[in-house]
């Protein structure tokens, strides 16, 4: 029998109600009720929905290539809107609140779409992209908040103390920055949550035979790939952006769902930016001159929470393993 098979065969303890594993055994999954949906196999882990008897890997670059191309081509076409707005009807130039509000939008966009090209690709409903139970569950959402927002957002409050060129900001700008940071940063952060830890996760986790395996190879090539997606190789940066992309996908492979990799990358991102706008700090220079940036040891601060943060979700996971999804 192979490990694909066994993938997909019902644990002898998937009676009990919940599964174990597949709502989740501890204080952040408890108490949501899973609902398998259709045409997703029972008793399988986040990664390995994809996985099938064939390895399918021309189908996944297919895949792959289509969502960043999705990633790119939506960026170019909203910040071309934005800048067309901007020098046509606002008359202005350079980095604006309607750039950073297009930049989000963009990368929220990414949600639906990963969605679709999981429908087209793989025949597999557009709601088991959310979690293991088929839909958000948003009492991990909320848990993981009160419980780890706090800590990521000191620690981010910390290596934002690295000195930066600051810029004059109007009274405006400044509140339009803060606004787009607060409501659509959190969205922006979930689309790459959805497109790297969610689509590309399960198409490369269902490359390999069995599912430890097919976790291992997701997170090192979703992290990989994306952190020098970001254009630099900085030390301090990529290390920084390693460590948290690397966080964000064991953490969805543990809980079954992306609700909690949403969360600290929503805080992490809205912190930031929020802080960047407060001190006057030139965003556009930040954002579109990455691979001249030089870091410190300040940036490493918010990847030691991130750890601590994911041992701790791997520690209440130890007994029931990643969820699964439920038999019924």
């Amino acid at each position: 029998m192979t490990s694909t098979a066994q993938d997909r065969i019902r644990r002898p303890d998937e009676h009990a109600h919940p599964p174990r594993g597949a709502a989740g055994e501890g204080w952040l999954l408890r108490p949501d009720v899973p609902v398998r949906p259709p045409r997703v196999p029972a008793g399988v882990e986040y990664h390995r929905v994809y996985a099938g008897d064939k390895r399918r890997i021309l189908r996944g670059l297919l895949v792959i290539v289509l969502l960043f191309a999705g990633l790119i081509g939506f960026a170019q076409l909203f910040l071309l809107g934005a800048a067309t707005i901007d020098a046509r009807i606002l008359g202005r130039t350079g980095f604006t609140p309607l750039q950073q509000a297009a930049g989000a939008l963009s990368l929220a966009v990414l949600i639906p779409y990963s969605m679709l090209l999981q429908r087209l690709f793989y025949g597999v409903p557009a709601g088991s992209l959310h979690s293991v139970t088929g839909r958000f569950r948003h009492g991990v959402l909320g848990r993981t908040l009160l419980v780890f927002g706090p800590l990521l957002l000191i620690l981010v409050s910390i290596a934002s103390l690295m000195p930066g060129e600051a810029v004059p900001w109007t009274t405006a700008d400044l509140v339009a920055f803060i606004v787009i940071s607060t409501l659509l940063s959190p969205l922006a952060a979930a689309g790459e949550e959805y497109g790297l830890r969610g689509l590309m996760f399960r198409v490369v986790g269902g490359w390999t035979r069995g599912a430890r395996s097919g976790a291992i190879l997701g997170i090192i090539v979703t992290t990989v790939l994306f952190s020098l997606f970001h254009g630099t190789l900085d030390p301090y940066l990529l290390t920084s952006y390693l460590v948290l992309f690397s966080a964000m996908a064991i953490v969805t492979w543990r809980t079954g769902g992306l609700e909690v990799a949403v969360v600290l990358h929503a805080v992490y991102n809205a912190t930031a930016f929020v802080l960047a706008t407060t001190l006057h700090l030139d965003l556009g220079g930040a954002l579109g001159s990455r691979g001249e940036a030089v870091g410190s040891v300040t940036n490493l601060v918010p990847g030691a929470g991130l750890a601590v943060i994911t041992a701790i979700i791997w520690w209440t996971t130890r007994k029931s393993g990643p969820a699964r999804t439920p038999s019924a």
